[in-house]
């Protein structure tokens, strides 16, 4: 689409006071659903944060890789599980989690980031030792899912310090170099209050909390941390939406100054939520 050099200038002069409040803040954005896996999508989401880069933006991407895990699993005949939301990893396909985020996803990131112009520089929780863990336990025995103990900011930050955009894949280690899955969103959580970042950005597959889960027009722009216990008793806040939310609070109350949840399947939605008055999503605050 073409638009007269009136409405880009327009809209550069727009961005401007955010770009201002964002410039040399770190922003981390949580990379998943539709926007990984639409080609289209993931075009949309590299310029974004390599433009977001280039005017001073401090972006790390945290990223998962369910579908490719998916993918490689079936390849050597393991049934992929899920557990209340969670993948059920034993020895073997740990070994294939590792192999794919740390390597296919994470290195395919890098160069598509390269490919627009971006820095990048890609790593995982492993990478020293960046993430500490613990094995997640609960009512339900998980295999190697990690509970995150410890987050160490320095490779990231001398990333960011040097111009680099930071792709983490969301592997750990324990004290004995084991190593164990983490749940994608939770580890951008972490990352982000350790990072004492400005924003998390978290992409998925809806709009946004929605009243009405079949009402796309029913979006709630904005919760505060306090009003999401009320919000589960009324069954707005369920199923999916739990585990997700609960990192948004979590990173709150941890420091980061606002999370959002936006809609990865809308191109640009980052820069519709950072650059603009109108934003995208919900936020927690």
């Amino acid at each position: 689409m073409n638009i007269s050099d009136e409405i880009r200038t327009k809209v550069l002069i727009d961005a401007l006071p955010y770009i201002q409040h964002y410039s040399s803040k770190i922003v981390v954005i949580k990379y998943g659903g539709n926007a990984m896996t639409n080609e289209t999508l993931k075009e949309a989401v590299m310029t974004d944060i390599v433009l977001l880069n280039l005017v001073g933006i401090k972006t790390v991407l945290v990223h998962g890789g369910g579908p490719e895990i998916n993918e490689m699993l079936g390849r050597v005949g393991i049934e992929s599980k899920f557990i209340g939301g969670l993948r059920y990893t034993d020895a073997e396909t740990v070994d294939i989690v590792k192999m794919v985020l740390a390597g296919k996803v994470n290195k395919e990131l890098v160069a598509h980031l390269a490919h627009h112009g971006g820095k990048a520089l890609g790593m995982c929780g492993i990478d020293g030792g960046m993430i500490m863990c613990t094995k997640l336990e609960g009512e339900t025995d998980l295999g190697f899912v990690g509970d995150i103990q410890s987050v160490n900011t320095a490779p990231i930050l001398t990333a960011l310090d040097n111009g680099y955009i930071p792709v983490i894949a969301t592997v750990a280690s324990d004290e004995k170099g084991q190593t164990y899955n983490i749940n994608a969103d939770t580890a951008a959580a972490r990352i982000a209050s350790e990072l004492n970042a400005e924003n998390l950005i978290l992409m998925t597959d809806i709009k946004g909390l929605l009243r009405d889960k079949d009402d796309p027009e029913t979006l709630i722009p904005q919760v505060q941390v306090s009003e999401v216990p009320f919000l589960k008793r009324q069954g707005i806040i369920s199923g999916g939406m739990i585990p997700k939310i609960d990192c948004c609070v979590e990173a709150v109350r941890r420091g980061v100054h606002k999370t959002v949840i936006i809609d990865g399947r809308v191109p640009h939605s980052i820069l519709i939520e950072l650059l603009t008055s109108e934003g995208a999503g919900t936020q927690f605050c």
